[in-house]
């Protein structure tokens, strides 16, 4: 097994939900009391926020990079990011690093493929689902990608960010994803990418009436799949 280096905490609450699904999958596939090799950066997720909300990506790209190394000199043989959103940096760990880095859009875009869908919605923050770092790398993979208007784009992020990070799950807001959800498909969406490892914490697969995709458990099961390789 493989040390795995986590980067994490952004927020922990779907960082939880990761080495919970990482070390379940370790266990499922080895038996009996194994788990995970880790080792976890968690950080304090209003100071990420501030810089993305201060468009500094460069200084939290510099920031997690440096991260990185510092998991590996304790032993990490593989680097993870527990987050959609701040793999807009994702560059800049790759350059710093010499051990496989486990991008998320990868996971996301194998399995898709493998539910021969040719066209998705992606639900995220306003940065994932407005940006290329994201939704280029599932575009290069021959996936078309269609994201929420104006509105339900701002109903999306705002729902993650003053809700979901802060442990808060509504009905009324699972509702308002589900609308979303139904105009993406009204649009021509053949599945669904839950675009923000905190997303599946509001909306799972049995909400959803059509092929969904939840980043972190994908995310989850090939950073396993890297460790155990």
């Amino acid at each position: 097994m493989r040390r795995i280096g986590l980067l994490g905490g952004m927020s922990w609450e779907s960082s939880v939900e990761y080495e919970r699904l990482i070390n379940t999958e370790v266990r499922r596939r080895l038996g009996g009391s194994a788990s995970a090799d880790l080792v976890v950066r968690s950080y304090n997720f209003a100071v990420i926020q501030e810089l993305q909300e201060a468009d500094r990506w460069d200084d939290a790209g510099a920031l997690l990079a440096a991260d990185a190394l510092r998991l590996i000199a304790n032993g990490a043989e593989l680097i993870a990011l527990c987050t959609n959103t701040m793999h807009r940096v994702a560059p800049a760990i790759e350059r710093a690093i010499d051990v496989p880095f486990i991008h998320i859009a990868d996971a996301t875009t194998a399995a898709i493929h493998g539910a021969a869908v040719s066209t998705v919605g992606l639900l995220g923050t306003r940065y994932t689902m407005e940006h290329e770092f994201y939704r280029g790398r599932l575009e290069r993979g021959g996936i078309d990608v269609v994201i929420p208007g104006d509105d339900d784009r701002a109903v999306v992020h705002d729902t993650i960010f003053d809700e979901l990070v802060r442990g808060v799950i509504s009905e009324g807001s699972r509702s308002e994803f589900l609308r979303v959800v139904d105009a993406l498909v009204d649009r021509g969406a053949e599945g669904i990418v839950a675009g923000c490892t905190e997303i599946e914490l509001l909306v799972g697969p049995d909400d959803v009436g059509i092929p969904y995709f939840p980043t972190t458990a994908l995310h989850a099961g090939a950073i396993v799949d890297a460790s155990l390789a």
